[in-house]
């Protein structure tokens, strides 16, 4: 259920003489940076654009970027009557005086009048943006809804590697626990060693200070609570990863969790067997953690 930051999607459209093109992506972000590129004439489009990825999107460094075109030869032209009748003056004038000389010109088309410069101009509402940003704003959906699509198929991808790698660190703890249990026989002795060594030294020593002392010695043997921990943090993972949303920054959070529980426990073993799949442990955490930065 999970969406993956990066993402990217494209689209086209068109309208009257202009054309356009989209082009949209993402890549991973702490929260959610918004950068449009739109023609600053077109009023009010960045706003609608920017309201709807707000409501889609959660996080993520995504930009968004608007070419638009325009065809000339597709405009609404109107004749300038203007122009026109001053060039039919100037032409008669022309003939007349051609004439006066015995000089005699080619006869001209209306196709040679509307050459010339001028005598055809742009429909007054052809730049108006109020139509053009509403098209605009309505193909866009369609955009981002693609681009949203690939995120959460990106996320799919990101939950199997997730859930994989979850029960890797779920067996693993699994593992950690009965080497724990085999080696209590040993520890057991290894704590009377060094009650023995405290009560040798504890000659003057306060009761209470013994005592101290004594807990610290079986506190630093005992995993049961890392082990613990950790079993809680992979069910605490795995219910985010069925939220159907943005759960990044906790997954990013759980992840450091995971670390601090997996240090702690490599740093009690005391047992090469133990060190060693602590160790593991740490790797397959570390490439959760690699992972867990592209969740939205």
């Amino acid at each position: 259920m999970i969406r993956s930051m990066t993402g990217f999607a494209s689209g086209k459209g068109a309208l009257g003489p202009h054309s356009w093109t989209w082009e949209l992506r993402s890549v991973n972000g702490k929260g959610l940076d918004l950068r449009l590129r739109v023609p600053d004439w077109l009023t009010g489009l960045e706003a609608a654009l920017r309201s709807q990825m707000t409501k889609a999107l959660s996080r993520g460094n995504v930009t968004l970027s608007l070419r638009l075109g325009r065809d000339e030869t597709a405009l609404d032209l109107v004749l300038n009557e203007a122009a026109m009748g001053a060039a039919l003056v100037a032409m008669g004038r022309t003939q007349e005086m051609a004439a006066a000389r015995g000089v005699t010109l080619a006869p001209s088309s209306a196709a040679d009048l509307i050459a010339f410069k001028g005598m055809l101009e742009a429909g007054s509402d052809v730049d108006d943006p109020a139509p053009l940003v509403e098209a605009l704003t309505v193909d866009f959906k369609d955009v981002l809804a693609e681009f949203v699509d690939m995120r959460q198929a990106e996320g799919n991808a990101l939950a199997e590697i997730l859930d994989s790698q979850l029960r890797l660190v779920s067996e693993l703890v699994t593992q950690a626990a009965e080497l724990a249990e085999q080696r209590k026989d040993k520890m057991a002795d290894t704590l009377r060693e060094n009650l023995a060594r405290v009560l040798d030294n504890a000659q003057g020593v306060e009761p209470d200070r013994v005592a101290q002392e004594l807990a610290l010695i079986a506190v630093k043997s005992d995993i049961t609570e890392e082990i613990d921990r950790l079993k809680a943090h992979v069910d605490a993972a795995r219910s985010l990863l069925s939220q159907d949303v943005a759960v990044g920054r906790k997954l990013d959070f759980l992840m450091q969790e995971f670390n601090r529980e997996a240090n702690t426990l490599c740093s009690k073993a005391q047992s090469a067997d133990l060190t060693s799949v602590g160790l593991e442990l740490k790797a397959v955490i570390d490439q959760m953690r690699e992972q867990v930065q592209n969740v939205e």
